[in-house]
């Protein structure tokens, strides 16, 4: 999977990424109240999203393995970029976007102690099934009780991925151990036969 993912963004293959805001971001966003918190998002790519929540007043940290991901962000939008580095990540920080180049895996709590929120429309259906359970776990260590954030995930019957179909029963089974759910809406089937859901998900725990 690594080797594919790097392999898409350096030969452009990259028709998962989005030229617009997502609407469900938009509308669902604001309803999570999270006000000026830090803004997880995994497998970030290039999204255009960031921007979006970056202009909501949030600083967001993105993660993101390939390289040539965050080039191409960092060179569309405005303003220089800062370099540097923390630990094994190279960084690029464009406005109130921090981008981490590295493995979402070898990203530990240790760097995470700003983080209150986190945004996924990407990181989650990017993965194979064995690798989904891992995310879910990891992603609850990152994000303190009480936090919020929003998944959209995608379904198609039959799809072998990447993307990856992941359906309602698997996103309650993955994330319920440690986030209140919400169903907030499924998308129409697009001409691919894709279908879209959207999920709020509060951390649980006792909050500090």
């Amino acid at each position: 999977m690594t080797n594919e993912w790097l392999e898409r963004w350096r030969d452009g293959r990259i028709a998962f990424h989005r030229d617009a805001v997502h609407p469900a971001l938009e509308r669902y966003w604001p309803d999570l109240q999270n006000q000026g918190s830090k803004i997880l998002v995994p497998l970030c790519g290039k999204s255009l999203d960031m921007r979006w929540l970056a202009g909501q007043g949030h600083p967001v940290l993105g993660i993101e393995l390939a390289e040539a991901a965050i080039e191409q962000f960092v060179a569309e939008g405005q303003g220089d970029a800062l370099r540097y580095r923390q630990g094994d990540f190279p960084i690029w920080r464009q406005g109130n976007v921090e981008l981490w180049c590295g493995d979402f895996f070898h990203f530990h709590i240790a760097h995470a102690a700003e983080i209150g929120a986190f945004y996924d429309r990407a990181a989650l259906i990017a993965l194979p099934q064995p690798t989904r359970q891992r995310y879910a776990f990891h992603l609850a260590q990152l994000i303190p009780p009480g936090s919020k954030g929003l998944l959209i995930s995608l379904m198609r019957p039959n799809a072998k991925g990447p993307p990856y179909s992941v359906g309602h029963e698997e996103v309650e089974k993955l994330f319920t151990p440690n986030f209140e759910l919400t169903h907030l809406e499924d998308g129409k089937t697009d001409d691919r036969g894709w279908q879209e859901s959207v999920w709020a998900l509060t951390r649980r725990g006792p909050v500090a």
